[in-house]
């Protein structure tokens, strides 16, 4: 058995767009970052400017908006990525938005023809009407980043408070892919430290099924306030799941929703029953799972092509129609099966 590929990401910052002067403090964050990850100065500069034109743009045509900035890193890379999230009026023609140039008088299209000179993998989403959703990888150079569609979290700060009580991890061993999704007991950093510690033991154990995980996270993580925890695995055609605690999953695929059962308790306290279910995969699509921050009711029947967009993309817009403003909240996404005609 080979060692674990892990994929973490941290969240450096979300900047609120609304205002001329936001787009300076978005470009100034990104170039930060983007120093901290040892990026050459041409490359930092490319990275400044998609992130002032999508910035620039939820001003001139949403009116407003956020950009999320974050480094991402695998065994052997590290990258920045770049979430770009709005409720204005939406594209309806996303290639054309893709012309450097594009204007969006009388298309609802917006400029965006930076993203495939410049990033090394980037996507989109938007719909009339439904806002837009971008996005964005950069590596060191623009050579393609495959890693860039494998699954991935988003996570987002209770207001008021600095952390986040929630957090995320994916591991692959031998391919088989192992997603962990916790929400430490109430907020701010004791919250942080309770799902911190269930993402450390879930990436230093060793390879084993969601309830082995699971129980192993319960026990070490005793001496925390504790976590509503919940880990998936896709094997072949097969789903595996364990959950305690509020949290929740669901498979997104072939015009359905399908949910998964979660189980009473809380990790790290008392005598929990882990519980394993199964389900077949529903491919092509997409496996979520997320905190309470977001709502569990989610009318996905408008969201044409969502499940074939990149996790990244899907998990911001889950994010951004369903979260819930008094809580941290988490959602991390798995793609299933071949997406392209989802």
């Amino acid at each position: 058995m080979t060692p674990a590929e892990v994929a973490s990401t941290e969240d450096v910052e979300w900047v609120a767009v609304d205002h001329e002067s936001a787009v300076g403090a978005a470009r100034r964050a990104a170039t930060a970052l983007a120093v901290r990850l040892g990026f050459a100065e041409a490359r930092r500069a490319e990275v400044a400017l998609v992130v002032s034109e999508l910035a620039t743009n939820q001003l001139r045509h949403a009116g407003s908006g956020s950009v999320l900035l974050r480094a991402r890193r695998t065994d052997q890379d590290a990258a920045v990525e770049v979430l770009a999230v709005d409720s204005g009026p939406g594209m309806r023609d996303v290639t054309a938005a893709m012309r450097d140039g594009a204007s969006s008088a009388g298309t609802l299209g917006i400029g965006l023809g930076t993203l495939p000179r410049l990033a090394s993998a980037w996507d989109v989403w938007s719909a009339p009407g439904q806002g837009t959703v971008v996005g964005a990888t950069f590596g060191p150079d623009r050579d393609p980043v495959p890693w860039a569609a494998s699954a991935t979290s988003v996570t987002r700060t209770m207001t008021g408070q600095s952390v986040c009580g929630d957090a995320c991890a994916v591991r692959s061993d031998d391919g088989v892919v192992t997603a962990l999704l916790a929400d430490g007991l109430g907020h701010g950093p004791l919250a942080a430290a309770a799902s911190g510690e269930a993402v450390r033991v879930f990436l230093l154990g060793p390879a084993r099924g969601p309830a082995e995980h699971l129980r192993a996270v319960h026990r070490e993580i005793a001496g925390t306030r504790g976590a509503a925890v919940s880990v998936a695995q896709v094997v072949g055609s097969t789903v595996r799941f364990a959950a305690l605690g509020n949290v929740a999953a669901f498979q997104l695929g072939q015009g359905r929703r399908r949910s998964m059962v979660t189980h009473p308790g809380i990790a790290g306290s008392g005598s929990a029953q882990v519980r394993e279910t199964t389900y077949p995969v529903e491919a092509p699509g997409v496996l979520v799972l997320h905190s309470d921050g977001l709502t569990e009711r989610m009318d996905l029947g408008r969201y044409a092509g969502l499940t074939a967009r990149t996790p990244l993309v899907v998990a911001g817009v889950l994010l951004r129609d369903f979260g819930v403003r008094r809580d941290d909240a988490s959602v991390l996404v798995v793609p299933l099966g071949d997406r392209s005609a989802a």
